[in-house]
């Protein structure tokens, strides 16, 4: 029987050990960096800068003086090998998110998405070190079964999707012709503290709270029923050493649903979002959102089973979609 998430952080506090979090200075990246280095790790960040936040960093450093991080880029595959070499795990979230982002610009998608993954898949063959990475739900594409499932996936209907797709081959192509050990982890929407509201590619949870703090209106995307299974960052940390540390008992290449298994449509995300904020701040003035014509390339539903990462590593999402929302809205009403 696998041991449950509190077991496994009693065991890496009494057994520390050397992780190596690509995208360190990302909204994802560096909340699993904090969750580590609250676990007594050693940790070591690599980032450049193109998502993710200095000031993420400064906090890191600030608090935990042991907490290495190094500017670079994991499409230099020097830099890979060099950071890789001597760490017991490799969580590897550094990428270029947003759909839009991806139909304007593919080529720069591809370079980081799989030409990035590539260099780090080199780097851990070279020095058998276990990896886990971000993946995405956008690779079940046009697919309309609900809830999703590992095994069935449909067409990509971006690029960014494509790219997740393509990293997902890849990992199964080292496990098998280099037995390479890696996980990928399919994240489902992902909120929570430290993910930016700014920005043109700006999650939906952050832009819209950033945007009601600012008296700012909010817009949504088509009539309000498109749905997805948000997943609060406590959860994506959970997976990633979940994952990471049962990963040598379960088969490599394996790819995983990480969700909270809740659909939530947009209109609804709205409402709990104006229902938290005016609760913590009784004078702002919220009005209705403004919707606007359906964005090219995104998913109409969305809705996972967590099923497989259930069964094979334990993973348990500590949170829902509401408790996320209660702590994240009001940590944006302190920092923002």
């Amino acid at each position: 029987m696998k041991l449950n998430y509190n077991e496994v952080q009693s065991q890496l506090k009494a057994q520390p050990r050397k992780w190596l979090i690509t995208g360190a200075a990302g909204f994802i990246g560096s909340n699993i960096c904090l969750k580590l280095l609250e676990l007594g790790q050693e940790v070591t960040g690599l980032d450049n800068y193109s998502n993710g936040q200095k000031r993420n960093i400064e906090e890191l450093s600030q608090k935990f003086p042991s907490f290495q991080f190094v500017e670079g880029d994991i499409r230099n595959l020097d830099q890979c090998k060099n950071l890789t070499q001597g760490k017991d795990h490799v969580l590897h979230q550094a990428a270029l998110g947003s759909v839009p982002r991806s139909i304007k610009d593919p080529l720069a998608s591809h370079d980081s998405n799989v030409n990035g993954l590539l260099n780090v898949l080199y780097a851990c063959k070279e020095f058998d070190v276990p990896l886990v990475f971000a993946s995405s739900s956008s690779v079940y594409g046009d697919s309309p079964n609900l809830p999703k499932v590992e095994h069935i996936t449909g067409m990509p209907l971006s690029p960014y999707a494509a790219t997740k797709a393509t990293k997902e081959l890849y990992a199964k192509v080292f496990a098998s012709t280099y037995n390479v050990h890696v996980t990928g982890l399919r994240y489902f929407n992902v909120f929570g503290p430290r993910q930016t509201p700014d920005g043109a590619y700006a999650a939906v949870i952050p832009k819209w709270i950033g945007q009601i703090l600012r008296n700012q209106p909010v817009e949504i995307y088509g009539d309000g029923t498109t749905s997805r299974d948000f997943c609060y960052i406590a959860n994506a940390v959970q997976a990633n050493l979940m994952a990471a540390f049962h990963g040598s008992s379960n088969k490599s290449g394996e790819i995983y649903n990480i969700a909270a298994e809740k659909q939530t449509s947009l209109t609804d995300l709205f409402n709990i979002i104006r229902t938290n904020l005016v609760a913590l701040k009784s004078d702002l003035k919220i009005d209705d959102p403004i919707y606007k014509d359906f964005r090219a390339g995104d998913v109409k539903h969305s809705l996972a089973s967590i099923d497989k990462a259930r069964n094979d590593f334990s993973y348990n999402p500590t949170h829902s979609i509401e408790q996320g929302l209660e702590e994240c809205t009001q940590w944006y009403v302190e920092n923002l």
